[in-house]
């Protein structure tokens, strides 16, 4: 049994963690998680809804009826920090000293592909100015100028970008202003998240970025507000302490660092469905932070993202209207059975096979069960080999299947059957999602009821040179999410637009 000392257990109630938490997490631990059990893709006709464009029409209709007595809100999950997405240039400062060899002569001894992209088409990144305006006259040859613009962007006496959140670098270039995702999320949310003059958009942000967002603001705030005609509303929130998770030494003891202290680490975007249980709102539209399109990809974007709330309006109609019936008990078998079908047909819950032998009064509270959840709508575009997340239906330990958004990492490469399933997927996740959050009362759901905790993910970390086992809480739109009514829509392509590496903003759907 874990032995807790009396500074662990300061420690943990100073992050504002239960220690009958911590316990739980250890345990965790020390079972291992299972993996999902996938039963099918998900795919369209089955598990994935496809509109005609005549359809498409008339849910976008729905929405742009609706909205104005509507409280919006555009979430993004905003905190990650930039580092990974320059990885290529960090290997390269590393790797690479002008004095002692020729860029040709680099590329030949390390086949460094991604430098090779990234030199070609320098002049096309958004940053392009700002670093040449700060090194100009500082080299001699070419060479020296590809190591020194490298050298500019990323060391930390310098622009200093890697430490840089994500949601704050440069990312398109209007010629007499350079826009980062913040900005495009903005404009974004003038388009399809504004009720009247105003647009209320959340960020989760890590504290220590609270500055540099504020300032960011600052700057674009008149600019942006007259070319929009919108008021902005910005709200922003931080992961919780308390969200954090334990991690363990191999034998799945508590890690301890060098002053014996509890090593916490931070629990994954799983951590912010917290966050998002404390907005308010009748329809919450999420999107990551470096998903955004320039103005030319903007109207497709627009229509999709409007599709998809349109839907959840004409869902959540019937969905309150059935609910009402139950809660008042004046029920036929007819009435039943066309709840049973909606549930079935329309929000894609599957029933146990021994629904039918259960007694009436067994039926009702399953019914209720079933219909009274958040919704969410989840945009899904055609895989073109990205990594991530798929839409799949799963059954869980208890016999009960539903549509998932799963990830690679919690399916079993070794088993056969379920790599088969995976190889059938058509479908990739690009958090795309529009969420009903309220019960047909008008009343906000308790979203940290309906987590699936079984669907966290253990992974392997060093601290200070010694392996730990650290673990991530179910993610968002995932484990998070795992018992809201679902609904998967294929949306276009062009709306999926991340920026995972430093060269993806070379793609033309981030030129201007």
């Amino acid at each position: 049994m874990m032995q807790l000392t009396e500074n662990d257990l300061k420690q943990i109630a100073a992050k504002g963690i239960a220690k009958e938490k911590v316990r739980k997490q250890i345990e965790i631990f020390e079972d291992g998680i299972p993996f999902v059990n996938l039963v099918n893709a998900a795919v369209v006709g089955e598990g994935i809804s496809k509109f005609t464009v005549r359809e498409q029409k008339s849910l976008i209709n729905k929405f742009e009826g609706s909205k104005d007595d509507l409280a919006l809100l555009k979430f993004v999950p905003a905190s990650g920090a930039a580092s990974r997405m320059f990885k290529a240039l960090f290997n390269f400062l590393d790797a690479y000293d002008p004095s002692k060899e020729s860029l040709m002569k680099y590329f030949e001894r390390t086949n460094d592909t991604d430098l090779q992209v990234f030199n070609a088409a320098l002049k096309d990144f958004p940053f392009y100015d700002t670093v040449q305006e700060r090194i100009k006259g500082k080299f001699a040859n070419k060479d020296e100028e590809v190591y020194l613009f490298v050298k500019e962007m990323m060391s930390e006496d310098a622009l200093n970008y890697g430490f840089y959140p994500k949601g704050l670098l440069p990312f398109h270039n209007y010629g007499n202003h350079s826009a980062t995702p913040f900005e495009e999320h903005l404009k974004e949310a003038s388009n399809y998240a504004k009720v009247g003059e105003d647009a209320n958009l959340h960020f989760t942000i890590s504290e220590q970025h609270i500055r540099m967002f504020t300032n960011e603001y600052g700057t674009i705030n008149d600019r942006l507000s007259k070319e929009t005609k919108t008021n902005f509303n910005i709200g922003y929130s931080y992961q919780k302490a308390s969200t954090d998770t334990i991690a363990v030494d191999m034998d799945n003891n508590p890690f301890r660092n060098s002053d014996d202290s509890l090593l916490f680490r931070p629990g994954g975007h799983g951590a912010l469905i917290e966050n998002l249980n404390e907005e308010e709102a009748d329809i919450i539209l999420i999107k990551n932070i470096d998903n955004v399109v320039v103005p030319k990809a903007q109207d497709e974007l627009t229509k999709s993202k409007k599709m998809l709330a349109g839907l959840l309006l004409k869902v959540q109609e019937k969905a309150f209207k059935y609910a009402q019936i139950l809660d008042s008990d004046d029920l036929s078998a007819n009435v039943m059975l066309e709840i049973k079908e909606f549930l079935e047909n329309e929000l894609n819950v599957r029933y146990v096979d021994k629904y039918s032998s259960f007694s009436l009064g067994d039926q009702i509270e399953i019914l209720k069960d079933k219909i009274n959840r958040p919704i969410r709508i989840c945009g899904m575009v055609k895989n073109e080999g990205e990594p991530g997340g798929g839409p799949f239906w799963i059954r869980n330990a208890h016999n009960h299947i539903s549509l998932q958004i799963i990830e690679s990492a919690q399916i079993d490469m070794s088993n056969e059957k379920q790599v088969d399933i995976l190889k059938n997927s058509t479908h990739f996740n690009p958090v795309d999602l529009v969420c009903g959050v309220k019960n047909f009362k008008g009343e906000k759901y308790n979203l940290l009821n309906f987590v699936d905790h079984k669907q966290a993910f253990i992974t392997s970390k060093t601290q200070e040179g010694r392996e730990l086992k650290a673990l991530e809480l179910p993610g968002l739109w995932n484990g998070a999410m795992a018992f809201w009514n679902t609904i998967f829509v294929e949306v276009p392509l062009s709306t999926f637009n991340p920026v995972k590496t430093v060269n993806d903003l070379l793609k033309p759907t981030h030129q201007v």
